[in-house]
Formats: C-alpha cells, structure tokens, sequence
C-alpha cells in the first residue's frame, strides 16, 4: 500500500522487484544462508514511519532464521552535519527502540562505525574501485547533496555510497533492505564486489535487494515522515504526547472520511496509520468512520496507535530503567562485529598482497 500516486513502474524497477521476489522465496527456503546489513544513523528519535517501514521487516528476518546485522551509522552522521550533537543519548534511543521492537541480541547484532576500525579501513580500497564519475552520477547522492544543511558538500557525503559498501561487504552481508530509490547505492556495493573479486580474487558476494513492501507514512504536516522535519510520532512518546500529535496532524475540509491517497494525503496516511496499527483494510477502517470528520478519524488513529505501542512502550520502559545492560549489548555487537571485521580485512590485505 502506498498513499501516493505512483508511476507505471519501469523495465528495471519491475525487475528488481521481480528479482526481490525470488529473493523472499529462497530466504523462506533457507534462511540460514543469507546474512542482511541494515541500519539507521543516531541523528533522533525513531518514529512510526521507521517502525512499519524497516523496524518490524528486520525482526521479521531475524525470527525467520536471518543473521542480521544492525548498524548504528555514527560517522555518517557527519555526511550531512558539521557535528554530531546528542550522539549518546540518540544512540542510547535506537538501542532501546530495537530492544523494544524485539531485536534479539542473541541472533542479531547491532553495533557502531566508531567502534569497528577495521570496518572502515575498508573505505580505502574500496574507493579505488571506482571512479569520481560515478560517484558523481549517483542520483540518491545528488538529491541528497541537494537537500544538505550544510554550506558545501563534503568529502564523506560524496563517497558515502562507498562507505556503506563497507558496511554491507564487512560481513559479507548479501541481503540489503531497501527502497526503490536506494538501489542505486545498492549497485555501486554490487559494482565494488564484482571489481574486487575480478581484480584480486573471489572474495565478497553481490549483495541482493531485498525492496520494502511497506507503506509510506506521512508526517503530521503532510509531508514525508522524517526525523529532521519535527513532523513524526517517535516511537518512545507517551500516549498523551502521541495524542497530542495526532490533533495536530493535516487533513482537508471534507467531513466524510474516506482512504484515496491520491487526492486526500493528510487524510488518507491518517487512515492507513490506523489500519497498520489494527492489522485491518484503510478502505474498511475509513467506511466506518463514514460521516464522522477528521475527529472521529484523529480519535480512531489515536487509540489505535496508542494501543498498538502500549507492549513496546513497556518494554522500552523496562530497558531504560537498566541502561547498564544496554549498552552492554551494543559492547557485545561491536566485539563481535570487529572480530568479523578483522577477519575480512586480513582476507583483503591477503588477496591485495598488501602488509600489516
């Protein structure tokens, strides 16, 4: 389900949709085989959009038998920032929000760029698989560096596309959860392996996309749903502040409520909120508020929602009373995402011919 129009899909979306297909049936197959490189940057709080668009889809994987790998991207912080402000307290938000949505730390690991040098010494080989023509036609880095806050473009937010090669390839990883409009990324890593292995040897898989079928929220002023825009519903407020953003949220001038993403956004991402949040058809959930205005629709996505996070939030609750442990999760994730980042790197430097 989307909530807004969509173009007829082109020959290469189709394929890799085509292609994600066939990729969902060989994980049900055998999951064991595949390893998935997800993650967020520390830059807020996780909201509603994260959790039905990439939250719920990697415990899904991990429940599935997956070895999931979550990473908390502090460097790229500094992709689209001159510094990462607030960085334990966000990273500290992210930990209790997987925990809380039931990430395992026995079967998942999640860990940090900071913490994983090796990692990142990735970068530099990496780079010089690929040329500054490519990086420059990378249409995600364009639109990106288009909508920075910062007065010029820096060097990490020009080659991150290769950074988050690193990230993928570190561990292998061969199964990437993505939009349609991360693909291109996606690529360049699928470009970078198949350079390496033609150059020095078969070393790193062609990582596949995995695309999201999930919805797409928008936020409380009617656009897209962001933690730079002030416009979300985190995922750690309290009912009463969740209610509170809610009331607030766009809607139009015609009373009878109904779901068509096409012409009533505001109204129709408030519709489809609550049906995510009951499991239930928006087209069903907007008929039975009918007649009754955007309040009897704020009133009906509020209990929803606030009933649908009533279990997180109590869990969230019990893990930021013993903040000692988590972040001792995230210690045990970087030591094990090290140790597999030490091992590739070795890997690299063998087939390379390079020293310590």
């Amino acid at each position: 389900m989307t909530i807004t129009a969509t173009p007829s899909p082109t020959p290469a979306a189709t394929t890799a949709h085509l292609r994600s297909t066939e990729l969902e049936h060989r994980i049900a197959r055998d999951p064991a085989r595949f390893r998935v490189l997800t993650g967020d940057r520390p830059t807020g709080p996780l909201h509603l959009g994260h959790h039905f668009g990439t939250l719920r889809n990697r415990v899904r994987l991990q429940d599935l038998g997956v070895e999931v790998f979550v990473l908390i991207a502090d460097y790229q912080v500094l992709t689209d920032r001159d510094t990462a402000e607030r960085l334990q307290e966000y990273t500290d938000g992210l930990l209790l929000d997987y925990l809380a949505l039931g990430i395992d730390p026995a079967r998942s690991t999640v860990f940090n760029h900071s913490a994983v040098p090796a990692l990142n010494q990735l970068l530099l080989p990496f780079l010089s698989l690929v040329s500054v023509a490519e990086l420059g036609r990378n249409p995600t880095v364009k639109d990106e560096i288009a909508h920075s806050r910062q007065s010029a473009v820096s060097g990490l937010m020009y080659t991150y596309p290769v950074h988050q090669a690193a990230d993928i390839l570190f561990c292998k990883g061969n199964v990437v959860p993505v939009g349609q409009d991360q693909l291109p990324h996606l690529e360049l890593t699928r470009t970078i392996a198949r350079r390496f292995n033609e150059r020095y040897g078969n070393l790193f898989p062609e990582p596949e996309a995995l695309l999201s079928a999930a919805p797409l929220l928008l936020g409380t002023d009617g656009t897209k749903m962001s933690k730079s825009r002030a416009n979300s519903i985190p995922l750690g407020a309290t009912a009463d502040e969740t209610a509170r953003l809610i009331r607030g949220a766009t809607t139009d001038a015609d009373r009878h409520i109904t779901y068509a993403p096409e012409t009533r956004p505001g109204v129709s991402s408030l519709v489809l909120l609550a049906a995510l949040c009951l499991d239930r058809d928006p087209h069903e959930v907007a008929a039975e508020i009918g007649g009754g205005g955007a309040a009897a629709l704020k009133r009906t996505v509020t209990e929803a929602v606030n009933s649908h996070l009533a279990p997180v939030r109590a869990r969230r609750a019990e893990y930021a009373a013993d903040l000692t442990y988590v972040r001792s999760v995230l210690r045990a994730g970087n030591e094990r995402a090290a140790a597999l980042a030490e091992r590739t790197l070795e890997e690299v430097r063998e087939a390379m011919g390079t020293f310590r």
